[in-house]
């Protein structure tokens, strides 16, 4: 096995605390209470944050290095539909694409969130279906993000939930490594 940093405290941390609060307003907050606009807003900060860390941090944190090309995320499709093993150093292309669906649908739902409570769109009925909508595409997506880190951990061999929570990613001497 060869071994690489891959994801810094900031890419974990920012990633956990996301799962943690997603999951209290989703399943567990009352959807009326200041508990879940309090998470919400939280929400939005660690993706702000993010979306900073996505420019000024480290390699395999920084957008620019991850952002596919769509030839890349047609070969990563053709390497599974093939059963072709390759690891990704950081993002591959479908996990990178994951990455902008999440944070985009979390901003859209935080803002939609925030509206519902102003005076201008408070009972607004648009702004209360889009927020349901995209909590729901949010949902699904994790689901499919989830089931797609569990398939690629055993489809190459890379423990891809272990990289997360220790930031080393451990690949198989006999996988090619895609940088």
């Amino acid at each position: 096995m060869k071994t690489f940093k891959t994801w810094d405290p900031v890419i974990r941390i920012f990633h956990w605390s996301l799962v943690g609060a997603f999951t209290a307003n989703a399943l567990i907050l009352d959807d009326d209470g200041k508990a879940h606009q309090w998470v919400g807003y939280a929400v939005v900060a660690l993706v702000l944050l993010r979306l900073l860390w996505g420019v000024i941090g480290p390699h395999t944190a920084r957008f620019a290095s991850f952002t596919p090309q769509v030839s890349e995320v047609f070969e990563q499709m053709s390497d599974m539909a093939t059963r072709r093993k390759r690891a990704h150093l950081g993002h591959s292309p479908l996990g990178a694409l994951m990455i902008f669906n999440l944070l985009a649908a979390m901003l859209v739902i935080g803002l939609s969130g925030y509206m519902m409570t102003t005076n201008m769109f408070f009972g607004v009925e648009w702004v209360e279906e889009l927020h349901e909508v995209v909590v729901f595409w949010a949902e699904i997506s994790i689901v499919a993000h989830v089931a797609a880190v569990v398939l690629e951990s055993r489809r190459t061999g890379v423990n891809l939930p272990r990289a997360m929570v220790t930031g080393v990613k451990s690949v198989p001497d006999d996988l090619n490594l895609v940088k």
